[in-house]
């Protein structure tokens, strides 16, 4: 039987690996301009590694770019309005990120002078800032020998050591394979280079094993069970709610719109009024009209998918007259009415809206 530690120089073959391959990021320094001197900003950091939980590189790459050109500063993002801050991330999905990003970046100001600790403990202390992205953080942004463990390190390390307990019991032994390949020769050069092994050779499915530069040591490799790994716990099916939604627009194009609460899913996102989300095997939802009107039912329904369950909802429309006061939410003139600004649900419902006022026009006409 094949002993399952791969030999001691994966981190050298990785870093020679990752001096040639490594991916071009607007927040990373590459090993070139590491060589010559320049140093990652840790905000830049901390920013790409907050917005890149749950979410893919090609999405966060311009919502990065938006938050640096209007925020480069940590103190600048401290100074923001929540609302300026939740309209941008919108899309994003997780608000409770976005929340965080904001607590973070004040306690950097109030705390630290408005420079990120470059100590591991220091920052897992603010807001937001877990075991991962204090890690990440720690070994980019300073060179500190951190392990680093997402999902794409996670795969490596089944793969490289041949693990096959279930994700998530597996976490703590992957966890001590990785700090063991963790040394003190360049660790945030490191820390990039596995987790670009797993990005672009060590993929979930047909993994290029051929080109990978650790294939020799790989363990599953030589067992054959690369296909096979990482083995997950399956997951239980998840339920379904159903929701109402009430999309009022006045004469003048203004909309009906509320910032939810600050806890919560969305929390502190624009949105519109309506109903709890609930389970209907269990209860209708319950819900009070934000004021009179003749509201009724739009054809079709918004369908999203959130981490722990799916969503339908049903877009009740009406058109109110000027001088009419809500029950809850402020009308919103079109100027100041941003799309883009809604979290992706409610701009699937505003969109639905807009295909319905397409429809009624053709209708019209005809």
């Amino acid at each position: 039987m094949r002993d399952n530690t791969p030999d001691g120089d994966v981190p050298q073959r990785l870093l020679e690996w990752y001096d040639v391959h490594a991916r071009k990021m607007p927040w990373r320094v590459g090993p070139a301009e590491r060589r010559a001197g320049q140093r990652p900003d840790p905000y830049a950091i901390w920013m790409s590694e907050v917005m890149l939980q749950q979410t893919t590189v090609a999405t966060v790459r311009d919502y990065f770019a938006r938050f640096i050109a209007r925020w480069p500063t940590v103190a600048d993002l401290a100074a923001a309005k929540d609302a300026d801050v939740m309209g941008e991330w919108a899309g994003l999905g997780y608000y409770a990120r976005a929340r965080n990003l904001l607590k973070c970046a004040r306690a950097v100001v109030a705390e630290h002078d408005g420079e990120f600790p470059a100590d591991h403990d220091a920052l897992r202390s603010l807001p937001g800032i877990g075991p991962y992205t204090a890690a990440a953080v720690s070994s980019i942004a300073f060179d500190l020998p951190h392990a680093v463990l997402d999902g794409n390190v996670e795969r490596v390390m089944a793969r490289l050591y041949d693990i096959h307990t279930p994700l998530p019991a597996a976490k703590p032994e992957l966890m001590e394979r990785a700090k063991a390949l963790t040394s003190d020769v360049r660790p945030g050069d490191y820390a990039q280079a596995v987790m670009d092994l797993g990005a672009t050779i060590c993929t979930p499915k047909s993994p290029a094993c051929g080109i990978c530069p650790v294939r020799d040591p790989c363990s599953a490799r030589a067992a054959g069970t690369t296909a096979e790994l990482p083995k997950k716990t399956p997951k239980k099916p998840k339920p379904v709610r159903h929701g109402r939604v009430y999309l009022a627009r006045r004469t003048d194009g203004a909309w009906l719109l509320e910032t939810r609460p600050d806890k919560g899913l969305l929390g502190g996102m624009l949105g519109w009024p309506g109903s709890e989300w609930v389970d209907v095997s269990l209860t209708e939802p319950q819900t009070t009209p934000p004021m009179r009107a003749d509201w009724r039912t739009l054809e079709g329904e918004v369908r999203h998918t959130f981490t722990h369950f799916h969503l339908i909802l049903r877009i009740m429309v009406a058109e109110v007259a000027m001088g009419t006061n809500p029950n809850t939410g402020t009308f919103v003139i079109p100027k100041d009415f941003r799309p883009s600004d809604l979290p992706t649900v409610m701009r699937k419902a505003f969109d639905l809206t807009q295909t319905d006022d397409t429809s009624q026009m053709t209708a019209r006409k005809s």
